[in-house]
């Protein structure tokens, strides 16, 4: 895929900010997060851009309008997201549903989808530029994007409510998938107690002077794995202490793992941090399957009872963030129902994503992405954030392994 031209220029034309509330009164109420909701490495407003060309059958539709009468509609059924977060005693996180409503912009850029190229991937081209409600685009097609507080929903419940807007936009009366709060469902027991190990969230001494992944002289980059690309680790520049743990961190999806004691339509944060811990000389000296093992075990340990540990640790400890000593965090958000499928009005979207790569306060994360090929096959988009010079040195171990036909991968 060809990227962006970096000299592209363009204006963006804003209107000013404005609230949208729900189209009808809603309940004034308190509503409590989960206690994994509100942990602290949710404590953050994650952003979501999706890129939708010109159609057809939106001829004489203004998408503005569309969507902003669509989340007034939507709000009615998720009015939560239409008020405003309080932290309460114990650092406990509550929602006071006000009706206010949620922050809109609409926007013109006298720019064509075409003029970015065909790598509609993170990092995105001209972001700030980019990053609100709805833009207008010259071609005809328009971009969405939008800011979510993580302690509210997690991927799946944020793919939910989009699709509740693309119901009303559509013209549907109610959504399709009805939103469920019951957020007690992931809260502690009384008394909490830790049953199982939750190596995400171990304190870890930093006595080597390596806590973090450097927040300056990253590179961003993504790269596409489709049916003729294979992926391995590599050992890159970052250059630990072959004697200190790493970390794999994955987000595991625990829906499935309540049997349907979480009710279709929860739409808050249903997911684990799991940790797959090794040391930098046990990666060098062994196989990918060793890895993979690792990672695969890490993921297994995830089960309604872990969940309720988590809840109970969170608890417990007082809401600790995750471990960012020597640990790299992935996402993949490829399977959540509907991601792909996200329409507005008669509007197919084009690309979908985060629009970089790191959270505000840990660069070494990766969301995984479905997207197309220049050929049209399916594949996996991941973006990366490593320092420059482990960058460089990725990239070029990489460019040799998709050289190397002989290579399957195992993953």
């Amino acid at each position: 895929m060809a990227p962006p031209p970096t000299s592209l220029v363009f204006t963006v034309r804003r209107c000013k900010p404005e609230l949208v509330a729900p189209a009808k009164p809603t309940p004034h109420e308190f509503k409590q997060l989960s206690d994994i909701d509100d942990q602290e490495g949710l404590r953050f407003q994650i952003p979501f851009i999706q890129f939708y060309k010109y159609d057809p059958s939106m001829q004489g539709r203004d998408p503005v309008k569309v969507i902003r009468e669509a989340l007034a509609q939507t709000l009615v059924f998720y009015y939560p997201f239409a008020g405003r977060l309080r932290e309460g005693p114990g650092r406990k996180l509550v929602v006071e549903c006000t009706g206010e409503g949620m922050l809109f912009i609409e926007a013109d850029a006298d720019v064509t989808l075409e003029q970015f190229g065909n790598a509609l991937q993170p990092p995105f081209p001209c972001l700030e530029e980019l990053l609100f409600d709805v833009t207008r685009l010259k071609c005809g097609g328009f971009i969405l994007a939008l800011r979510l507080n993580h302690t509210m929903s997690d991927a799946y419940g944020l793919v939910q409510f989009m699709m509740a807007v693309g119901d009303f936009a559509r013209g549907a009366r109610s959504p399709s998938i009805l939103p469920v709060w019951q957020r007690y469902l992931l809260n502690a027991r009384d008394p909490p107690r830790v049953t199982c190990e939750h190596r995400a969230y171990d304190e870890v001494a930093d006595a080597k002077g390596s806590i973090n992944i450097p927040l300056e002289n990253m590179a961003h980059r993504s790269f596409f794995f489709g049916p003729t690309e294979v992926s391995a680790p590599t050992e890159i520049s970052i250059q630990p202490d072959r004697n200190e743990e790493v970390r794999i961190l994955c987000l595991v999806n625990a829906r499935p793992k309540f049997n349907r004691l979480l009710p279709i339509g929860y739409y808050g944060n249903a997911f684990a941090i799991s940790a797959a811990v090794t040391t930098t000389q046990k990666l060098c000296e062994n196989s990918l399957g060793y890895a993979l093992e690792l990672v695969k075990k890490a993921k297994n340990e995830v089960t309604k009872e872990y969940m309720q540990s988590l809840a109970d640790l969170m608890v417990i400890r007082g809401r600790p963030n995750f471990t960012m000593v020597r640990s790299y965090l992935v996402s993949d958000v490829t399977h959540v129902p509907g991601l792909e499928r996200l329409t507005l009005g008669g509007a197919r979207q084009l690309m979908v994503g985060q629009p970089r790569v790191e959270l505000p306060f840990f660069p070494g994360v990766s969301f995984y992405i479905p997207s197309k090929n220049g050929l049209g096959e399916d594949g996996i988009i991941v973006p990366i954030c490593l320092p420059t010079p482990a960058m460089e040195r990725f990239v070029k171990e990489l460019d040799g392994l998709l050289r190397d036909k002989t290579i399957v991968s195992s993953l």
